[in-house]
């Protein structure tokens, strides 16, 4: 085919791609730089990187900026590390192992909003949730997760949610293993740890990179689950960035801060992001 109609056939679906992205970014840049608040829509007007500094002097900046960085860092490694372990456990054929596989995946299509849901009202209640009735069951005293420890229960929510994500990549990804190369392994006499660090680890290791770029780019935009069970608290121990700029947005109705803090969360983003693709890219020329 002519390369010059295959670009004027690609032109129309690049073009609508590029307005989609370009168009909201360009809109957030441009409040992000002006005087917008939506209780005095009459004061506006240019105001350069204020509403930038006004961000970042925010004192619920940093405590955000740490907690992000905490849930998005204990989440990866929580789903990472049992969703391979579960991985290998349901790798081996048993009865009962499809119907168990589906049930292990199942959490990952549950919507955030109900997941954080259920987890609020079933799971850690400290009147009737099934910790508190276990905790009550052997003489302990019932804890309330959400406001004792609001930041860990984000992650176990969160975790629950996205390790069958993991589980799901890491299970795929076993099944094209080379057991010819396992039974060599075995018959020369090496034990599970050693085909598991020689031979299954390297094998997963694209797996891995994959899981880490996907799960990094969603968890950075973590909201449903905090905004359902915590609301950012007590204080400011379960906020991340994404909820301080619904804060500012909608709480403090000041779209220009909010728009500056949209435009240093796209940074960090696409920041973790470059590293991340480079070590994604190393792994995949391997």
């Amino acid at each position: 085919m002519n390369p010059t109609l295959v670009r004027w056939l690609q032109a129309p679906s690049i073009i609508v791609l590029f307005l989609w992205m370009i168009v909201p970014l360009s809109m957030t840049v441009y409040f992000s730089t002006i005087r917008y608040n939506l209780l005095y829509p009459e004061r506006s007007g240019f105001v350069g990187l204020s509403n930038y500094e006004f961000f970042w002097t925010d004192p619920s900046f940093f405590p955000a900026l740490f907690n992000t960085l905490v849930l998005v860092g204990s989440v990866l490694a929580i789903s990472v590390v049992l969703g391979l372990a579960i991985a290998m456990l349901i790798d081996r054929p048993f009865r009962g192992r499809g119907i168990v596989r589906v049930m292990l995946i199942s959490p990952f299509f549950i919507m955030p909003t109900v997941s954080a849901l259920v987890w609020k009202n079933m799971m850690m209640n400290p009147i009737y949730g099934l910790f508190a009735v276990v905790a009550q069951a052997v003489g302990a005293e019932p804890i309330d997760w959400l406001a004792q420890f609001p930041l860990l229960s984000i992650i176990i929510i969160v975790s629950w949610q996205w390790t069958p994500f993991a589980i799901l990549i890491f299970m795929t990804s076993l099944q094209s293993q080379d057991q010819e190369q396992k039974e060599a392994a075995t018959l020369d006499g090496a034990g599970f740890w050693a085909q598991f660090w020689n031979l299954t680890l390297p094998h997963l290791a694209r797996p891995i990179s994959i899981v880490l770029l996907i799960q990094m780019i969603f968890h950075l935009s973590i909201f449903a689950e905090i905004y359902v069970t915590t609301g950012g608290g007590p204080g400011v121990q379960s906020t991340n960035l994404t909820f301080l700029i619904f804060t500012q947005a909608l709480q403090g109705f000041d779209i220009g801060v909010a728009s500056a803090g949209g435009v240093f969360a796209i940074i960090l983003a696409n920041i973790v992001a470059i590293f991340l693709i480079r070590a994604v890219g190393k792994t995949l020329t391997v």
